[in-house]
C-alpha cells in the first residue's frame, strides 16, 4: 500500500511497483486527471504536489502520468478537483470561465493546474516576465489545447491576482512539508525501494545491479506507459540528501544531481548565465519540475540537452560507489551509444563546473518547435576573448553522433585567433564537418551539419561588438 494525501484527505493506494500517479488517481474517481499523450507533452495530467521550500512548502505542478506512484508514497498531491467547487471556483477555474479558455473541456483541468502552480509561486511580482501581475506564461509551455487557441487561455493567466487570506493552499505554503519515506513495495511487477540513506542506496545497487535507478521519472515513465517497459528492481535516490547538494562556495559550483532544473534555476538564478540561458529551452516547466542532472546524465542520450551545455562550461561528475567517490570528466564520461564509464554499483552524485566561468556563452537548440520538444541539434558554448583575441574555446554538441561531443577541432580553430567575422567562418566550416550526424524524422544529416555552422556564425554576430568594446 501507498499513502497519499490528496485534496486533503489521507488515502491508502494499492500500488504495483509501476503504478503511475494519473492511473492510481482515476481508479480513486478523480477523472479529472487525464492522459493525453502519456509521455509529459501534453499536460493533461498536471497536478500539484507539495514540495519542500525552506521550512515551508512549494507547490509545483507535474506530470502525473509519468510519476509512479510508490515514488510519492507520503506526498500530498492536489488536483484539478481540489482546487475548487461549482459553487466556489478557484480564481484559476474562474478566470479560464470567465475568458472562454475552454471548449472540448480535455486539456481545461491541466491548464487549470499549471495556472493554480503559476499563481501560487510565492516570487510572483508586478512586472516580472513583461506581465503586469508577474505571470509567467511559460509556466504553460507544457500543457497543450487543440481546439481552444491560446489567447483567452493567456489572458486568463495575465488577469490573476494574488492569492487572498482565505486561499487554504497559499497558507499550507508556511507550513512544513511531508517528508519523504523510506519505502519497500513488492509487487508482481518488481520490487520498488526507496532507501533512507545513500549506504543503503549502495548496498541495493550492489545486490542489484541491474536495479533502475529512478530520479525525477521523466524519462524512464515514458518508457514504462508507452513501451510497457518493466524493472525487477527500482531504486529511487532523488530524496537522498548526499544526491541533493548545492554549493557555490571557491572555485567550484557544485550541484547536486537529484536537485530538480526548477530547483536549480531558482538557486541558481543569474550565477551561470549558460545554464540560465538553457533551463527554459529544456522541455517545459511541468517536466523540469521533475527532472535533474543526474537523471539526464544517467540516460546518456546522445540528443540530451543537458550534456552540450555542461561540456562546454568544462564540467565535471563525482560518481559514487562502493569504493567511494571520484570525480571524471564530462568529456571523458561518454563511451558508446547510451553506454558510459559509470559502473552498474555506481551513482552521478554532483556535477562540479569550475570558476570563473567564461564571459562568453550561448546554447542553440535546434528543434520543429522552440519549446517542449526533442532536439535535432544542440549546441553550447563558452568562450573568453581577450583583447579581441579568443584565448580559450569550448563548444558542447548533440545530437551529431551516437554519443554527446566536445568540438576539438574547431575549438582549436578559434584559440589564438582574432574574434573576427574570418575566424569565424573557418572554424564554422569546420564545426559542420563534425560528428556522424544521421537522418531521420527530425531532421537530415545535411541539416544538421548546416545548423552547427550557422549556429557558430551566430554567436559570432550576436557578441562582436560585446567583447570588441
Amino acid at each position: 500500500m501507498v499513502e497519499l494525501k490528496i485534496n486533503g484527505t489521507v488515502r491508502q493506494l494499492t500500488s504495483a511497483a509501476h503504478t503511475t500517479l494519473l492511473g492510481a488517481l482515476r481508479a480513486e474517481g478523480l477523472t479529472g486527471c487525464k492522459e493525453g499523450c502519456a509521455e509529459g507533452e501534453c499536460g493533461a495530467c498536471a497536478v500539484l504536489v507539495a514540495r519542500a521550500d525552506g521550512a515551508g512548502v512549494r507547490w509545483e505542478s507535474v506530470n502525473a502520468c509519468l510519476a509512479l506512484l510508490p515514488a510519492l508514497d507520503g506526498a500530498e498531491v492536489v488536483t484539478s478537483e481540489g482546487l475548487g467547487t461549482p459553487g466556489a471556483l478557484h480564481p484559476a477555474q474562474e478566470e479560464l470561465a470567465v475568458r472562454g479558455g475552454s471548449q472540448c473541456g480535455y486539456c481545461t483541468p491541466g491548464f487549470v493546474v499549471s495556472l493554480a502552480a503559476e499563481y501560487l509561486r510565492p516570487e510572483r511580482t508586478p512586472g516580472e516576465h513583461g506581465e503586469a501581475n508577474g505571470f509567467d506564461v511559460h509556466s504553460l509551455s507544457g500543457n497543450l489545447c487543440r481546439c481552444t487557441g491560446y489567447r483567452p487561455i493567456v489572458d486568463a493567466a495575465r488577469a490573476l491576482g494574488t492569492p487572498g487570506e482565505g486561499d487554504p493552499l497559499a497558507a499550507r505554503r508556511s507550513q512544513p512539508a511531508p517528508r519523504p519515506r523510506a519505502t519497500r513495495l513488492d509487487a508482481p511487477d518488481g520490487t520498488f525501494h526507496r532507501p533512507a540513506t545513500l549506504a543503503e542506496a549502495l548496498d541495493l545497487l550492489a545486490a542489484h545491479p541491474d536495479a533502475r535507478v529512478l530520479a525525477g521519472g521523466t524519462d524512464w515513465g515514458v518508457d514504462v506507459n508507452l513501451r510497457r517497459a518493466r524493472a525487477a528492481v527500482t531504486v529511487a535516490v532523488d530524496a537522498l540528501p548526499d544526491l541533493r547538494a548545492f554549493e557555490t562556495a571557491g572555485d567550484v559550483i557544485r550541484l547536486g544531481a537529484a536537485l530538480t532544473l526548477s530547483d536549480l534555476e531558482r538557486r541558481l538564478g543569474n550565477r551561470v548565465p549558460l545554464l540560465q540561458a538553457w533551463f527554459p529551452q529544456f522541455a517545459s516547466r511541468l517536466i523540469r519540475n521533475s527532472a535533474t542532472l543526474g537523471g539526464n546524465l544517467g540516460t546518456a542520450s546522445p540528443i540530451g540537452d543537458s550534456p552540450p551545455v555542461l561540456l562546454a562550461l568544462d564540467a565535471d561528475l563525482e560518481l559514487v560507489g562502493p569504493g567511494g567517490v571520484r570525480v571524471v570528466p564530462l568529456r571523458d564520461y561518454f563511451t558508446g551509444y547510451r553506454q558510459t564509464v559509470r559502473t552498474p554499483g555506481e551513482l552521478i552524485q554532483a556535477v562540479r563546473i569550475p570558476t570563473p566561468l567564461a564571459p562568453v556563452t550561448a546554447f542553440h537548440k535546434i528543434a520543429k518547435r522552440r519549446f517542449d520538444d526533442i532536439s535535432s541539434v544542440a549546441v553550447g558554448y563558452a568562450l573568453r576573448v581577450e583583447g579581441g583575441v579568443v584565448t580559450q574555446a569550448r563548444i558542447g554538441l548533440g545530437g551529431v553522433a551516437a554519443t554527446p561531443l566536445r568540438a576539438y577541432e574547431a575549438e582549436a580553430a578559434l584559440e589564438g585567433q582574432p574574434w573576427t567575422a574570418d575566424t569565424a567562418r573557418r572554424a564554422a566550416r569546420i564545426l559542420g564537418g563534425t560528428g556522424t550526424p544521421l537522418s531521420d524524422h527530425r531532421a537530415s544529416a545535411g541539416y544538421r551539419a548546416a545548423m552547427l555552422e550557422q549556429s557558430l556564425l551566430k554567436v559570432h554576430w550576436e557578441t562582436r561588438a560585446e567583447v570588441t568594446a
